[in-house]
């Protein structure tokens, strides 16, 4: 006797009524942040100067014009997605962050020359997914992380060498996959590193490097943050602070333990959201130094007030997507005028699994005028492109973007 499925039955019919509660909002929300369409989904960002670097869905790494949405070039060669960017120099100590590491699916990470648009070199540097990177300039390291549970150390003081990376030490201390990683050096030379995995559990390490004809770099576990109930989603850190954003639907600040003896500063409560978290963007700990917090959330971006730091205060929801936002990045846009001065204003850029950039002035988000024209999407005028050779997502790959669809 054939029987039926009820809770399949369910989970189908949300599905199809969220699918059709998002065409509806693409078509409400087509027009607003001046959109850039992609041609996949942008699964991180970083931005530097008008440019917008994207870490595509479609094994790509995209150089895109903010300006004119145009996109400058596009670095193939992973066979997976791409999850992680990050920028080193060519020539090390010059500061030229000339360099862009890429980290994939493919559990490779791959360093590329920006300028002469080349592959320099690929390292096979974990046995699962790499999930985030993070640069310390200062002493010539990248640290990785991974769903392997490892955070994995790399020499890059020599980066525009052909040959794989050298390793310099990991650690193997979490349980459950790594997704994110900042870091930090301090005046005194001392170097801090925060890991935080997908259970919720934040780690805060020391590093410091042996003696000897090939030293490498140990960790040493100096604190265990425990404030999350489940995955990290996004950190910052800067100023003694620690801004983290979970799947729990909360955003927390940690402050560093000298600090806090030192200012007395009180923490708020976790800032609630109605969802999971998945990035975030500190105004305070930018060059604007202004303060505000702006969170991604679903498909909704959030503004808080928090210059009463105990007491943040929700003061805008836009909505900003039609399927979640996963990246809040900072533009400092400069722009001739017609006296021939340059101006300088800063703008939000977020992206979504809705495969749009778009663009938003911080401060129409902080104060928002009483009615804003929407502004003309702007379309990529795409680089004839075929999609890399051999890119095909594995089980694993697919069930991981769907999850992340889906969340």
């Amino acid at each position: 006797m054939a029987t039926t499925d009820v809770s399949n039955f369910l989970v189908s019919e949300t599905h199809l009524l969220l699918d059709e509660a998002r065409k509806k909002k693409s078509e409400r929300t087509k027009d607003i942040g001046n959109p850039i369409r992609l041609q996949s989904k942008a699964l991180a960002l970083v931005v530097k100067g008008g440019i917008a670097w994207i870490a595509e869905s479609t094994a790509v790494a995209r150089k895109l014009d903010l300006e004119t949405g145009k996109t400058l070039h596009v670095f193939k060669g992973h066979t997976a997605p791409v999850t992680a960017l990050a920028f080193c120099d060519k020539i090390p100590g010059s500061g030229d962050q000339k360099i862009l590491i890429t980290g994939s699916w493919d559990k490779t990470i791959k360093l590329w020359d920006t300028e002469r648009k080349i592959l320099v070199s690929s390292t096979d540097a974990h046995d699962d997914f790499v999930k985030a990177l993070c640069v310390l300039p200062s002493i010539g390291l990248l640290v990785s992380a991974s769903s392997d549970k490892i955070i994995r150390f790399w020499d890059i003081s020599e980066a525009s060498q052909t040959k794989p990376l050298t390793s310099l030490g990991s650690i193997s201390a979490h349980t459950r996959p790594v997704e994110c990683i900042q870091g930090k050096t301090n005046s005194d030379g001392s170097v801090i590193l925060y890991t935080g995995d997908t259970m919720g559990i934040i780690k805060v390490w020391e590093l410091f490097k042996e003696s000897g004809p090939n030293p490498r770099w140990k960790a040493s576990l100096k604190q265990e943050l425990s404030n999350h109930r489940t995955r990290i989603n996004g950190m910052v850190c800067g100023n003694g602070q620690l801004w983290t954003a979970s799947a729990d639907d909360t955003v927390q600040v940690s402050i560093d333990p000298d600090v806090q003896a030192e200012t007395k500063i009180k923490l708020p409560q976790p800032i609630l959201h109605p969802k999971q978290v998945r990035c975030i963007l500190p105004i305070g700990l930018t060059d604007v130094g202004e303060p505000y917090l702006i969170t991604g959330s679903e498909d909704i971006i959030r503004v808080y007030d928090i210059s009463t730091f105990d007491e943040p205060e929700l003061i805008r929801e836009v909505d900003a997507h039609w399927h979640d936002v996963l990246a809040l990045q900072l533009w400092i846009r400069k722009s001739l005028g017609s006296d021939g001065l340059t101006r300088v204003e800063p703008w939000v850029i977020s992206t979504s699994l809705d495969g749009t950039i778009r663009k938003w002035r911080l401060i129409e988000l902080v104060s928002p005028p009483q009615s804003v024209e929407p502004e003309p999407e702007v379309r990529i005028t795409p680089i004839q492109e075929q999609e890399p050779e051999g890119f095909g997502m594995t089980e694993d790959e697919e069930r991981e973007l769907a999850e992340l669809m889906e969340d």
